[in-house]
C-alpha cells in the first residue's frame, strides 16, 4: 500500500525539517493531499501514526491535519477549467481506477466540457505535500 510509503515520506521530510530548523519538538504537520492522489485516508492516518511512534522525543505532541486539494482541470484551447469531480461523473468503475493509479490517463477519458478537446492540464490536485511544520525550538 503506497499510504504506508507516503507516511514515511512525510515523517521522515518533518523531522528533516525539524533537525534543519533546530526544533526540538514537532507541534503540528499540515499535510495536502490533492484529490488524483486518491490514498485512502484511514490508512495513511493509521499509518503516520505508527511511523511516528519510534520518534516519541519529537512528535510526541505532534498533530498531524489532512487537508484535501480539489483537483482543477484547464482545457488548452479554450481556457475553460472545471473541477475533476464533476468530470469523472460518468465514467465507468475501470475507467475510474484507471486514473486512480494512472492520473495521466484522463487525456484518454476526459474531455473539456466546453469544446470538448481532451487537450487540458491538470493545474491543482496533484500528489501528496507538506504545506507546513510548526514546533518549539
Amino acid at each position: 500500500m503506497h499510504e504506508w510509503a507516503l507516511a514515511d515520506a512525510v515523517v521522515t521530510t518533518a523531522l528533516k525539517v525539524a533537525e534543519n530548523e533546530g526544533l526540538k519538538e514537532i507541534s503540528e504537520i499540515i499535510v495536502k493531499i490533492g484529490e488524483l492522489q486518491t490514498i485512502d485516508t484511514e490508512i495513511f492516518n493509521f499509518a503516520l501514526k505508527e511511523v511516528m511512534q519510534p520518534q516519541k522525543e519529537l512528535l510526541e505532541k505532534a498533530t498531524i491535519k489532512i487537508k484535501p486539494e480539489k483537483a482543477i482541470l484547464k482545457c488548452k484551447v479554450c481556457k475553460h477549467e472545471w473541477l475533476f469531480k464533476d468530470a469523472v461523473k460518468n465514467l465507468s468503475e475501470d475507467e475510474t481506477e484507471s486514473l486512480h493509479f494512472i492520473p495521466e490517463t484522463a487525456h484518454v477519458y476526459l474531455r473539456c466540457p466546453e469544446c470538448n478537446s481532451p487537450d487540458f492540464e491538470i493545474i491543482q490536485g496533484r500528489g501528496i505535500w507538506i504545506d507546513s511544520i510548526s514546533g518549539e525550538r
